[in-house]
This record gives structure tokens, C-alpha cells and sequence, in this order.
């Protein structure tokens, strides 16, 4: 994709994303007063049964905290950047936030029901290094609207998207004690 086109869709994207923070009822993860690249809500999970690495059961309906990342700020920083330094700000600025998403967990009124962190993405490669857990979305329906919701994002954060096979998107999990050992 050529950057002009990339610039334009950043443009377009940045102009409906503060509608989708409003109705998707996100709050922004604050260090030092800056906002991080990371937005959360806490939601109930509505998949399978998961036990992560810790021993930590993540049943439907338990509380977690979504964590999305404001993908139009990412890309909109990291335009002209191979994908490799792309990859490299991202990870940097996620490892970054944990700390603050650790203070904000520990201080929120549900504290004691949240059993972790919950994100969706097709790019997981080196959230274990993070601390996360990537797994499966067993649900087809729900894996294709999230397939189609993230290819968007997908194609404007590779250079060449359209000529590698598309991963397809994973739950990444941590649970609350990981987050709250490794930050």
C-alpha cells in the first residue's frame, strides 16, 4: 500500500475513532498525565474455558479487563517505518503501559472480581514475551467478525499485507497475579 493511501486512511481513521472511544465506553491508561497507546474497559468474557500457564481459570462471565490499543495513534506515529520498527515502538510502548494498567487494575472498584487482561489481535508474535497467553477464538461467527473488524488495522500496518498469508486473530490473555508479579 502506498504511503498516500496510508496517510489518508490514518486521516479518515482518526477522525472516526473518537466516536468509537465514546460508544465503546473506553478509558485511556495515563502515565505521568500522557495517555497511553492503551484503552480499557472491563467486560465480561464470553468464550470457553481457559486455564492459563498460572493456574488461573478464566470461566464465562468472569470479569476481565479489554485492553485495545489505539491503533490509528500507533500506525499514525509509525508511518514511514519498516515494519520491524514498527513491531519494535509497539512492543516498547505496550511493555511501557503495564506498569500503569497493573496501578489501574489494582485501584479499581471490581479489583477483587478481575481475573486479568483480555485483548483481540492478528498480531500476537512476542506477546509471551509481555507476559500474555495467546489462544484461540473457538466461536467461527465471532472469529470472522473479528477477522473483518481487524483487517483494517492489518493491511495499514504491513507493507506488503496483501502478499502474506493473514493470521488469523487470538484471544491474548494474562492473568491478574502474572500482571501484577512481572510490573
Amino acid at each position: 500500500m502506498s504511503s498516500r493511501i496510508r496517510k489518508y486512511c490514518l486521516f479518515v481513521w482518526a477522525i472516526f475513532d473518537p466516536l468509537y472511544f465514546h460508544f465503546t465506553r473506553l478509558q485511556y491508561i495515563v502515565i505521568n498525565g500522557n495517555k497511553t497507546i492503551i484503552r480499557v474497559r472491563v467486560t465480561k468474557y464470553k468464550g470457553k474455558k481457559i486455564t492459563l500457564s498460572d493456574g488461573t481459570v478464566i470461566n464465562k462471565n468472569d470479569l476481565l479487563l479489554k485492553i485495545h490499543l489505539h491503533n490509528a495513534k500507533i500506525l499514525g506515529q509509525t508511518v514511514g517505518y519498516s515494519e520491524i520498527r514498527r513491531a519494535l515502538i509497539i512492543y516498547k510502548s505496550v511493555q511501557e503501559s503495564l506498569p500503569s494498567i497493573a496501578r489501574y487494575l489494582q485501584f479499581h472498584d471490581d479489583a477483587n472480581e478481575i481475573k486479568g487482561l483480555i485483548g483481540i489481535t492478528m498480531l500476537y508474535k512476542g506477546c509471551k514475551k509481555l507476559g500474555f497467553e495467546a489462544c484461540p477464538i473457538h466461536n467461527p461467527y465471532y472469529k470472522l467478525a473479528k477477522q473483518v473488524a481487524l483487517s483494517p488495522i492489518y493491511f495499514l500496518s504491513l507493507n506488503k499485507a496483501l502478499t502474506k498469508k493473514r493470521p488469523h486473530p487470538m484471544y491474548v490473555f494474562m492473568s491478574k497475579d502474572c500482571l501484577f508479579h512481572k510490573h
